[in-house]
């Protein structure tokens, strides 16, 4: 007797599996583009932590050569600086594409295969980013601007590089298009794992 039903057992699971096989795959789509918004709310958070870090290291210049002001040795501590950040960037981002507040964010930076970026697209990526700030900072001497004068040149050269993502194709900074990257949007993981419950089960 119970033999007779082993059949019909194998049938219904040869149909389900024949059935599930048959389903259409779903096509791959591109992320959306994270919102500007977004990204520069998480800029913001990354300039809390950056003046930090800023801080840190030129305390940590000034005790090593005991500089007594501001004006000795400045150049040598702005590269210094420079190095300091470029290294806390460049390891995040290489490392897994996430800096501190990216994580807070839920963002991500990846190179052309969506993982994180080699470590010469981080560099890259590090080089021209500075240029939301280096062009005001280059004309404040070569056209003698007083402080007022050049904050105001950077605020406005700011938005400007801001808005041109919007006439992007894909939504990202100047930066970004320049190294070959992109931020991705990173999905809430309790959301992942309440669309894995709701998924149908072929056999039960």
């Amino acid at each position: 007797m119970l033999g007779a039903y082993r059949p019909r057992t194998d049938a219904i699971v040869s149909e389900s599996a024949q059935a599930a096989s048959q389903q259409p795959a779903a096509p791959s789509q591109e992320p959306a583009p994270v919102s500007i918004r977004r990204r520069l709310a998480a800029l913001v958070y990354e300039s809390v932590l950056l003046f930090g870090i800023v801080f840190a290291a030129g305390l940590a210049f000034s005790l090593a050569l005991q500089q007594r002001n501001g004006y000795t040795h400045h150049n040598l501590m702005a590269a210094w600086i420079i190095c300091v950040t470029g290294a806390y960037f460049v390891g995040f981002w290489h490392k897994g594409g996430q800096t501190l507040p990216m994580q807070t964010w839920r963002l991500r930076v990846v190179g052309p295969d969506g993982k994180p970026p080699t470590l010469a697209r981080a560099v890259l990526r590090y080089l021209a980013a500075w240029l939301w700030f280096l062009p005001p900072l280059v004309l404040h001497p070569l056209l003698d601007l007083s402080i007022p004068h050049t904050l105001v040149l950077a605020g406005c050269w700011f938005v400007i590089w801001a808005a041109s993502a919007r006439f992007a194709r894909d939504r990202q900074f100047l930066h970004d298009r320049i190294a070959g990257t992109r931020i991705v949007a990173i999905a809430r993981q309790g959301a992942t794992t309440h669309r894995a419950d709701r998924s149908p089960v072929a056999v039960r």
